[in-house]
């Protein structure tokens, strides 16, 4: 049916769908600039307002008032009376002091680092390449290690969307059959402190880069299982470390292309033992799109092509990777709303079957 048969109110919610969509790029910033001037840890739990804030942020006080105000439009915020402004739930988020804490992503979303990309979609749209080789020169994670600064506020906001994920891990897979966790990828070791912490018995690993791992030793030490835990530093499409009957990967597949994430998954694969398990922990996209996941998963899906290189992916397309490695799919286990992730647990294929070796 053509837009001009639609019924009015049809017709008219549509179009502004599309200019909702159209505008997105508007509210990120609003976000991304709340974030850099820290509104919402300078108004807390109460009340301020505008002139107030402005002049702690040393701000323009009515382009403050206008920012707030979008802020409240947004959810972020509500205005209790004119110019008067305390914080929503949403907004909360953007707080750094309290859990959930959302604020170190939204700073590395909305960093220019990752923006400007996005501005040459279209370009890798018509090429299959990512737009960030092109822009800056150099691969994200390359950039990513000449940039401490941006490094931190990278390792930081993975390891903020991690910790729900992490909590909530130890509830969909018996750690307990096993003694030694190897995390592949592992950031800052939120995901494997928790894991350790529900299981007194378990020792773990934590393999990632030299970067990668700057924040790691603090992270196992707050949680008390740095005695049960060690580090490795070292570059997975090389080789990792031997002497774990489960290996760990979250949100590091999707980070990279099939034929680097095979050469991942293979190296996994020369040093688990045979009794051993692959436990990767991604979005599985379904075959067709529907309502079953959020639609930020496939907006992610193109911020992977963008930036990094990598993709989101069907089970189909984890069984086919997986099978490449030499291993074979087992299950794949969603986790409950408000978690995208799902566990998607692998076998070592026995001997003759699968690429890797």
């Amino acid at each position: 049916m053509e837009w001009s048969q639609e019924p009015a109110p049809v017709a008219l919610r549509a179009r502004g769908d599309v200019f909702r969509m159209a505008s997105g790029f508007m509210a990120a910033q609003v976000a991304g600039s709340a974030a850099r001037l820290r509104v919402m840890d300078r108004i807390g739990d109460g009340e301020r307002t505008a002139e107030a804030l402005a002049a702690e942020c040393g701000t323009d006080a009515q382009a403050m008032l206008r920012l707030l105000r979008a802020m409240a439009a947004l959810g972020l915020l509500a205005e209790n009376a004119p110019g008067r402004f305390s914080p929503t739930v949403a907004g909360s988020l953007l707080r750094t002091d309290l859990p959930g804490s959302v604020h170190a992503f939204v700073l590395m979303l909305t960093d220019p680092a990752l923006t400007r990309a996005w501005e040459h979609l279209e370009v890798s749209i018509r090429t299959g390449r990512t737009a960030f080789d092109g822009v800056f020169g150099t691969d994200f994670f390359s950039y990513l290690g000449e940039d401490a600064e941006l490094s931190a506020r990278f390792n930081t906001a993975m390891s903020d969307t991690t910790r729900a994920t992490a909590a909530a891990l130890p509830e969909y897979c018996d750690f307990g059959r096993f003694r030694t966790v190897v995390d592949v990828g592992g950031g800052d070791g939120t995901l494997l402190a928790q894991v350790l912490s529900a299981h007194p018995a378990l020792r773990g690993i934590v393999f990632d880069t030299h970067e990668g791992l700057a924040q790691t030793e603090e992270t196992l030490r707050r949680a008390g299982v740095g005695e049960r835990c060690s580090l490795a530093s070292g570059d997975f499409f090389a080789a990792v470390p031997g002497g774990g009957d489960l290996y760990l990967l979250k949100s590091v597949l999707h980070d990279w292309d099939d034929e680097r994430a095979v050469t991942i998954l293979g190296n996994c694969r020369r040093v688990i033992p045979g009794h051993g398990r692959l436990l990767i922990i991604e979005p599985v996209l379904p075959a067709t799109v529907d309502a079953s996941v959020p639609a930020i998963l496939y907006l992610n899906d193109l911020n992977m092509l963008v930036n990094l290189g990598g993709r989101e992916r069907t089970r189909a397309e984890f069984a086919a990777l997986c099978e490449r490695a030499g291993f074979t799919l087992a299950s794949v286990t969603p986790l409950w709303p408000p978690h995208e992730f799902s566990l998607i647990e692998a076998v070592p294929a026995p001997p003759g079957d699968g690429a890797a070796r």
